[in-house]
């Protein structure tokens, strides 16, 4: 008897403390539910920008309490919706990198990640386990992207400047401006055409936006173009039009006011004082002749250039301006081949800058300083015109789109049909390369043909065709061999298939190559997750210590190290190791 009460006494592992691992108020949730709820949350996401998508897409109009933003930029709406769903936000990511690394097509990486991972939901559901599924998706992505690169089209540098106006027109077809694309699609060609070839920084082309008047009276300055300045007196009377000036940049402060604020000075004799304000006066003055001697008739600062300085320059016939922005300042730099000075001694003739021609000018209700015909011209400025600032807005982000895929297409120089047309003929080849596999793979590489196919149907859907009769006219155009029928695609002029190589709907092979490496990257990142931890209590202000005292704070890591806490008296809801 002695004995079994001994047994007894000893404590058996049901027995052991708890372990407490996360914070109280921490909300755990893991396994195959958590797989298919942010699957699910995917899908919501992808829903949201689904009919944004082509030609006939709608637009979102999202108000955040402050602004309203109307758009059918993919990466727009990703960034304005603000979505707080932790897995969710992966979509959000892909979205913004394949806007800063291709700038178009955001909307389709979306649409595209979101049916790979409602196409392979059916597996997860049955048991599949998420590393067999992300193999095949890989698997399956690159083979499309090899395929992709096999029938590309190369386009040769003659051709070049039409090629980049189809890029540009097809980037526009979608868009606000899409009417007026034969307007700006030349425009956006010419703009990239004046960038340094080596680096086609973008950031050279300045857009500039004047509300008022059409958008058809937008235009292109081969040079710089930035609004004009606030202005002290004087500057009426100054010249506003040079041939050939001679351009001096500075980041010099050309005002008259003390050099310390916060200087102290002794004097004994009051006329002392006197001599004190002149040598404030001789110091702005010796600073305006220094300019003058340089020999420039423009004088531009990043900083004021005050009133005084003003009507001394406009007294000597010459031009004036300063708080010019920074990124204004270095397009001008760039253009007339200047260099920005902080100091106005040994201004010598080769840090001038040169123009062809300068003039102030009149854009709206706006004036406008204008800088063209620079020798060393590697900058370009694009103002807009428009009758809302939310349509100035939506044209802005219209035309970044457009300058970005063409810069993508002068690099890569290779093309494939849009329209769903690629994705069709990839889709056909994956389910070919299906047929030669066994075992799981082989669902998984059909599921991702199956996904692809969700760009035509959408085309079909936003334009308000039935996508099934399209969808069968395109795979029975691809199932035929060779080159007939490779390029066919969705024509929505007349609900049914075209060759839309020969229409000129065509997107740089870089675009798409991006889009399915990024959406499979995300699909698997999301099916790649198994448990989600969230502590809504850290996010509150003061969670760190979470209200307690040090002697609680020690009481509570105590108990969660099993020392004296018990079981953590059996009101926590987090997590335990036993």
């Amino acid at each position: 008897t002695n004995d079994k009460k001994t047994i007894a006494a000893k404590p058996t592992m049901y027995q052991q403390p708890g372990i407490i691992l996360l914070r109280e108020g921490t909300d755990t949730s893991q396994g195959k539910a958590q797989l298919i709820s942010n699957i699910n949350a995917c899908q919501a996401v992808a829903d949201t920008v689904r009919t944004t998508l082509g030609p006939r897409g709608m637009d979102k109009l999202v108000f955040d309490g402050q602004r309203v933003t109307i758009s059918n930029d993919g990466a727009t709406i990703m960034r304005l919706l603000d979505i707080v769903h932790p897995a969710a936000k992966t979509l959000v990511d892909i979205s913004m990198s394949q806007d800063a690394e291709v700038g178009d097509g955001t909307t389709s990486v979306v649409l595209l990640a979101g049916e790979i991972l409602k196409c392979v939901k059916p597996f997860v559901e049955e048991g599949l386990h998420p590393q067999i599924i992300m193999q095949g998706l890989r698997a399956a992505s690159v083979v499309a992207v090899k395929h992709l690169k096999d029938i590309a089209v190369q386009v040769d540098l003659e051709g070049s400047r039409a090629m980049l106006e189809v890029f540009a027109g097809t980037a526009l077809n979608s868009k606000l401006i899409s009417n007026q694309k034969d307007l700006f699609a030349p425009m956006v060609v010419d703009a990239i055409s004046m960038l340094d070839p080596e680096l086609l920084d973008l950031n050279m082309v300045g857009v500039k936006k004047v509300p008022g008047g059409s958008v058809t009276q937008s235009f292109l300055v081969p040079g710089v173009a930035f609004k004009k300045t606030f202005s002290y007196a004087g500057f009426e009377q100054m010249t506003k039009s040079f041939e050939n000036p001679k351009v001096l940049l500075l980041n010099v402060e050309l005002e008259l006011k003390s050099e310390k604020e916060n200087a102290e000075v002794r004097i004994t004799d009051p006329s002392m004082y006197q001599s004190i304000v002149d040598a404030e006066w001789s110091i702005i003055y010796e600073k305006l002749d220094f300019c003058v001697a340089s020999g420039a008739q423009i004088i531009l600062s990043k900083l004021p250039i005050g009133d005084l300085a003003t009507q001394y320059f406009a007294d000597r016939g010459l031009f004036c301006a300063g708080r010019i922005e920074a990124a204004d300042m270095t397009r001008v730099a760039k253009a007339t081949g200047g260099k920005i000075q902080s100091s106005v001694n040994d201004l010598t003739s080769d840090v001038l800058g040169e123009a062809g021609h300068f003039s102030e000018d009149q854009v709206g209700d706006e004036r406008f300083n204008i800088f063209t015909g620079c020798p060393h011209a590697k900058t370009a400025t694009i103002v807009l015109r428009g009758g809302s600032e939310q349509f100035i807005e939506e044209s802005h982000r219209s035309i970044h789109d457009a300058l970005c895929i063409v810069k993508r297409g002068l690099m890569s120089r290779q093309v494939v049909a849009g329209g769903g047309a690629i994705e069709m003929e990839v889709s056909k080849a994956l389910k070919d390369h299906a047929r030669t596999i066994s075992g799981k793979q082989q669902h998984i590489v059909s599921a991702f043909a199956k996904a692809l196919e969700v760009v035509p149907r959408q085309l079909c859907e936003n334009a308000g065709f039935d996508p099934t009769n399209v969808l069968q006219l395109l795979r029975t155009a691809h199932a035929k061999s060779g080159e007939e029928g490779k390029w066919m695609g969705v024509d929505l002029d007349s609900e049914g298939a075209t060759d839309t190589m020969k229409a000129n709907v065509w997107e740089p092979a870089i675009n798409k190559i991006n889009s399915y490496s990024a959406a499979t990257e995300a699909a698997c990142v999301i099916l790649s997750i198994d448990e989600t931890v969230r502590n809504a209590q850290s996010e509150q202000p003061g969670a760190a210590a979470g209200g307690l005292t040090m002697q609680q704070q020690q009481q509570k890591m105590s108990a969660a190290m099993g020392r004296g806490g018990g079981r953590g008296g059996g009101r926590n809801p987090v997590r335990r190791l036993k």
